[in-house]
């Protein structure tokens, strides 16, 4: 996403909860809330309409801040709707459940960032900013959860050095994807153009055949483990 404002959905069942997080975002310049939905139902529906006839200078929604726990329809369920319908929409999920119980699966499943809403109100607008640019938001405690998820599922090719699978730039990329740095990001710190650093991307997940930044990350994991 270019420069401007970050126009987010809030996606939660209590409203005092939709008014706190309004009013932590209010302190950010470039984030606004453009709307709040109760409920999946009315969550999947906003979006829909918001996003209906947009174009790149009027984009309905950048980022949706979704409660893990919605009536009507779950929060897991509403993600996999989200990525079904608008793939490239980052979803943040907010949750009180703690963080082993589904921090590993929403990623799983397509979330762009876990946040406990326990979590201080600068760390929720850097993970909104974070996944508005195309980053993956992972706090430590779920870093350390996806690190110990690594043995439950296998990457091909997870037994092979990384450095006998990526050339040199492929390898810089590959770190810096792995640190959950957005495309734009590497682009400017690598000095490379946006086109270039997806391409090497493409690359990288056919080479370590895993399919998103997710299971990348996993990938990093599993081979830190190795060298270790």
């Amino acid at each position: 996403m270019g420069k401007g404002v970050i126009k987010v959905l809030v996606c939660d069942d209590h409203l005092i909860v939709r008014q706190g997080i309004r009013q932590i975002l209010a302190d950010a310049d470039d984030i606004d809330v453009v709307s709040e939905a109760g409920n999946g139902i009315d969550a999947i529906r906003q979006v829909r309409e918001l996003n209906e006839g947009k174009t790149p200078k009027t984009q309905g929604v950048d980022v949706v801040l979704l409660d893990i726990a919605m009536p009507q329809r779950d929060g897991l369920d509403m993600l996999k709707q989200f990525k079904s319908e608008f793939p490239k929409l980052p979803v943040l999920i907010l949750s009180t459940y703690p963080d082993r119980q589904y921090a590993v699966f929403s990623l799983k499943l397509g979330a762009a960032g876990y946040l406990n809403k326990s979590a201080d109100s600068e760390q929720m607008i850097a993970a909104i900013r974070k996944v508005a640019q195309g980053g993956l938001f992972i706090t430590p405690s779920v870093a350390e959860l996806l690190a110990f998820s690594v043995g439950a599922g296998p990457i091909e090719q997870g037994d092979r050095p990384i450095q006998e699978l990526l050339s040199n730039r492929e390898h810089q990329v590959y770190q810096l994807l792995s640190q959950g740095q957005s495309v734009g990001e590497i682009s400017t710190q690598l000095s490379l153009s946006p086109n270039t650093v997806s391409t090497y991307r493409a690359r990288i997940l056919e080479k370590t055949g895993v399919r998103n930044d997710v299971e990348l990350a996993l990938f990093a994991m599993r081979q830190s483990s190795m060298t270790d």
